[in-house]
């Protein structure tokens, strides 16, 4: 089963924010900048919506996203291929919408890793 590494885990820690592209069904691309990118355990990563309807149609239309997050100084990163689900209650999207009040969380998605690499 595909999961992040600790290097992968600590490099999504440190570098904010996380670029997560998206596609709809007919193949246009989005990509969307995600301040509240992180690690929710070793096969799972998650953001918060607040602003991102595009990306939010085309989840519903295409769960696959790649994500990348970069540090530009040292050029490290990290990539994720995956599958997104949306969340729009329920425990961790009420810890989520918590975190980042007053801003209001319109969705959480969390992303079961399919492959990650660092580089």
């Amino acid at each position: 089963m595909p999961e992040l590494s600790e290097e992968g885990k600590e490099l999504i820690g440190k570098i904010r924010p996380g670029l997560v592209a998206t596609c709809s069904k007919d193949g246009k691309p989005n990509v969307s900048a995600k301040g509240s990118f992180r690690v929710l355990d070793k096969e799972h990563v998650l953001f918060a919506d607040m602003s991102s309807p595009r990306t939010i149609a085309n989840l519903r239309e295409n769960p696959q996203v790649s994500i990348i997050c970069l540090d530009p100084a040292s050029r490290k990163g990290c990539r994720i291929w995956g599958k997104a689900r949306i969340l729009e209650s329920g425990g961790l999207f009420d810890s989520m919408a918590a975190e980042f009040a007053p801003r209001k969380v319109k969705h959480v998605i969390t992303v079961f890793v399919e492959e990650a690499m660092v580089f």
